[in-house]
């Protein structure tokens, strides 16, 4: 491959992302005759065509689809370096990026990402939620600074990234604070046949729990399932069932959800771990995050 025209890749970058070349020429303001001339020339330099035609669209090849990773790192590594430069310069407020696994509860998020905002120097914390394979995507090209997980990085994932374990809680169960009393009795047998809101499948803490359940002979009367933890709450809230959540949250929950801890499993742990895309710590806003809560998630 002969020496790399960063103009070009721009142009290859916007059509790949617009998905034509006149949507890319709206987008740069240059002609689109200009845009597939220097298409043509950054062509030449891969030895390969980088778009096939699709309808009245553009569909990147193979080769496309790899110049198009580079080209993701390349220029959002180039919108970071401009950010931090301006920040330094204009005294604007940084930015951690941080993405959340939907599973993780919005309290422990909180938690997590609260002594961020003590420190001296002014950080703005942008979160975006989502499972944890494409926050892990968004965290190989610079768009995260952090995945905060409940799980780590799945085996055979082929991502550059590091597991920092935070910390982990027992698990309890809770039930809106009218039917409390009853479900309190006789913990846990009082579980059997019980209307029970649990987490997705796919979940980590829902896979253990139905391991305890099936060791206690309890069958709880599964009402709803959901990926979401906050909904998850909110369904107990509302007095259809039992919950399970943190019991390092227990007061939280009880006061936000005017909920009752009816019981604790300490058998089953939920763990949280902070994802980052180097093995050695150094963003001042991570830090604080790992260091606080390695003292407050240990139950």
């Amino acid at each position: 491959m002969r020496h790399l025209n960063y103009s070009h890749l721009l142009y290859f970058w916007t059509v790949a992302r617009e998905g034509s070349i006149a949507k890319a020429s709206e987008t740069l303001h240059i002609t689109p005759q200009t845009i597939s001339g220097q298409l043509k020339l950054l062509e030449d330099a891969v030895g390969d065509a980088l778009f096939r035609r699709v309808g009245r669209g553009l569909a990147l090849t193979e080769t496309g689809q790899v110049v198009n990773l580079y080209a993701d790192e390349i220029f959002s590594l180039g919108a970071e370096l401009t950010q931090r430069v301006q920040n330094k310069l204009t005294g604007l407020p940084a930015e951690l990026n941080v993405g959340l696994v939907e599973s993780i509860p919005k309290l422990i998020a909180f938690q997590t990402l609260a002594p961020v905002l003590e420190l001296d120097e002014k950080i703005r914390i942008v979160c975006t939620e989502g499972d944890l394979e494409k926050l892990l995507g968004d965290l190989a090209v610079h768009r995260l600074d952090l995945v905060i997980s409940d799980r780590q990085i799945p085996a055979g994932l082929n991502v550059k990234a590091y597991n920092h374990k935070l910390g982990s809680s027992h698990i309890s169960f809770y039930a809106q604070k009218k039917i409390a009393a009853k479900y309190a009795r006789n913990f846990p047998k009082s579980l059997h046949r019980a209307p029970m809101l649990l987490p997705s499948k796919n979940n980590e803490m829902r896979r253990a729990l139905e391991v305890w359940f099936e060791e206690h002979e309890i069958v709880p009367d599964i009402i709803a399932e959901c990926s979401d933890s906050a909904l998850l709450k909110a369904f107990g809230e509302s007095g259809v069932g039992i919950f399970p959540a943190p019991s390092a949250i227990s007061d939280q929950i009880q006061q936000m959800y005017h909920s009752k801890n009816i019981g604790a499993v300490e058998s089953v742990t939920e763990s949280f771990f902070a994802i980052s895309p180097e093995r050695k710590l150094k963003h001042p806003g991570v830090l604080k995050i790992t260091e606080e809560a390695r003292e407050r998630l240990v139950m």
